[in-house]
């Protein structure tokens, strides 16, 4: 049996936007909203370059990554011809308002992806060790 984890309610997933759900272990997951009000979600990052998909702009059933403008089919994670390439896929369903993901997947889906480094190594994207730097976010225990 699946365990779903609620993470947020619609609302809270600006139309035509994402939220990003950190997860224990692996990059983030974006959870996105059309504006028909379907709910995807995708690991938090292009295949392209490792563009955070959370921060693209949702179009019809797709997002634009906000570094070079591929298009990723948020149904399928598939980029859009000419380009290739695809970004995992994370179950996600809605239960009333309530956004919900699966556990096990959480857990255990594309933990081997990484982003790529940008920088002097070391160095947290603000410039620091320590830094952190986000926008609006969930953090999922698994």
């Amino acid at each position: 049996m699946n365990e779903w984890i609620t993470i947020c309610a619609i609302d809270e997933i600006p139309v035509l936007g994402a939220r990003r759900v950190a997860r224990a272990q692996g990059l983030d997951v974006a959870v996105f909203r059309t504006a028909s009000g379907e709910v995807f979600a995708l690991l938090d990052r292009c295949p392209h370059k490792g563009g955070p998909l959370s921060q693209g702009l949702v179009f019809g059933s797709s997002v634009a990554c906000p570094l070079h403008n591929w298009t990723i089919a948020l149904a399928t994670g598939q980029a859009a011809a000419p380009d290739e390439g695809c970004t995992p896929r994370f179950a996600v369903r809605l239960e009333g308002s309530a956004v919900q993901l699966r556990a096990d997947e959480l857990a255990q889906h594309a933990l081997e992806q990484t982003r790529p480094l940008a920088g002097p190594l070391g160095l947290g994207r603000c410039g620091s060790a320590a830094a952190s730097c986000s926008t609006s976010q969930t953090t999922v225990a698994a």
